[in-house]
């Protein structure tokens, strides 16, 4: 049967009897006269030539063209359909707000050592270093509250953060990122 003919009986060789290399090259030109590129079009004529040889080892197909022209009509549509949802070239990159896997778990390990550090802190260096860290308070404010100096309450700081620092570098953690504290 040529790529002309307008019916095609159904058996299980009909699919044998078209030439579907002609049909291929006659599906890609069309799509291409209709605007899609020529690698869409590829594959689309690929997919439409696939269900129709499922299509004709089961029964008989009317107008091969016609069908082919459809299936590959609904596939772009299909495709249009998904590059809608998908928003767009699937070749851009896609950009995650969330944080990493390894920013997740490195953040909790330092939860974990902040807190041990803390636990093993003595009592006023702790709150100190919580009402200045945590609760923003001047260390004038701290220092009035608690009968100490200005002087005394930075000191107070500084050791709690120095015993901060040697905690997660004993962790493994890299103090660097963690300069806010």
């Amino acid at each position: 049967m040529d790529q002309h003919s307008s019916t095609m009986e159904a058996s299980p060789d009909g699919a044998a009897n078209v030439d579907w290399k002609a049909t291929h090259g006659s599906l890609v030109r069309y799509l291409i006269a209709r605007g899609v590129r020529a690698d869409l079009a590829d594959d689309v004529a690929q997919e439409t030539i696939a269900r129709l040889v499922v299509i004709a080892r089961s029964q008989a197909i009317g107008s091969l063209f016609a069908l082919a022209f459809r299936i590959a009509n609904n596939l772009l549509v299909d495709h249009a359909r998904l590059e809608s949802r998908i928003g767009g070239d699937l070749d851009e990159d896609f950009v995650c707000d969330a944080p990493s896997l390894d920013r997740i778990v490195d953040s909790q390990k330092a939860f974990e050592v902040f807190q041990r550090c803390l636990n093993r802190m003595p009592p006023l260096r702790r709150e100190v270093l919580v009402r200045r860290r945590l609760h923003h308070e001047s260390c004038r404010s701290i220092g009035e509250d608690l009968s100490l100096s200005s002087k005394a309450v930075e000191k107070h700081i500084t050791r709690a953060l120095t015993d901060l620092r040697r905690a997660m570098v004993s962790a493994g953690l890299d103090p660097a990122g963690w300069s806010a504290w």
